[in-house]
């Protein structure tokens, strides 16, 4: 955006003014939380009148939320793993059929992104007790499944639509089949694309929180259902530790995310 400014000094300083303050307005109310994981209080209080890091130890030290923490990560990893190669064998089918068929397939696979959270948690919840599945990893893996595909879709489907096909055309007459085509062309040419797409299937499980309030239950609850209960019960300053630890990560990702697309 900024290129079509290039001899304009004043617009280039009113874009960059105007995309900081964006930022600040995004991120502020994340960044308060920072501040708050370091107090030395028994309650939320901003600002600090004491720093301490008696809430990461007792994050770290609590066997409940490491073993939240290991299930949100054992989930963000499968669910990616599963996600994105559905995801692309889908966005493949669409891209090939064309026409009001793959316009159809793609309104099933991303009616989940637009369908509200809770409508979509309550229906899982029926489907999954009647297969006595309520409460268990495979349970809760379905509905982050459910809801990593469309964010993988939508981040695979550009990149297959400037794909050059003639290449995979050209394997298959020379006696290739689907498979061997898809994993040594396909594969290695939108790598970027699959990596963004796993990550961001990654982090939609990380951070998905109402499908697990109602199927989580137990050792497989999730940190985001357990940061709900526990915020319900009570006010718990670890939470803050956890916000914190959770918004790096989410940084992390994305800026690998960027740099990955930029390389």
């Amino acid at each position: 955006m900024l290129e079509a400014y290039p001899h304009n000094r004043l617009a280039r300083i009113v874009l960059w003014g105007f995309a900081a303050l964006v930022m600040a307005f995004l991120m502020l109310p994340t960044l308060v939380v920072v501040p708050l994981s370091f107090s030395a209080s028994n309650l939320l209080e901003f600002p600090p009148h004491a720093y301490s890091l008696r809430w990461y130890e007792n994050f770290f030290g609590s066997a409940t939320w490491m073993a939240a923490l290991r299930t949100s990560l054992i989930l963000g990893t499968l669910t990616a793993l599963i996600a994105v190669p559905f995801a692309l064998l889908a966005c493949i089918s669409m891209n090939r059929l064309g026409g009001k068929t793959a316009a159809a397939i793609q309104s099933v696979l991303l009616t989940p992104s637009i369908t509200p959270g809770i409508l979509l948690a309550i229906g899982l919840f029926f489907v999954l007790a009647a297969q006595r599945l309520v409460g268990t990893l495979f349970g809760v893996l379905v509905g982050h499944v459910v809801l990593a595909v469309p964010v993988a879709c939508i981040v695979l489907l550009p990149a297959l639509a400037r794909f050059d096909w003639n290449q995979v055309q050209a394997a298959r007459s020379l006696g290739a089949n689907w498979a061997r085509a898809i994993g040594g062309i396909i594969v290695p040419q939108l790598r970027i694309s699959l990596l963004s797409a796993t990550l961001m299937a990654f982090l939609t499980s990380l951070d998905e929180s109402v499908i697990s309030i109602f199927v989580a239950s137990g050792r497989n609850s999730t940190m985001p259902k357990l940061m709900f209960v526990s915020l319900r019960d009570q006010i718990d300053p670890t939470i803050a530790a956890i916000s914190t630890l959770w918004t790096a990560i989410v940084v992390v990702v994305v800026l690998m995310v960027a740099l990955r697309q930029k390389s």
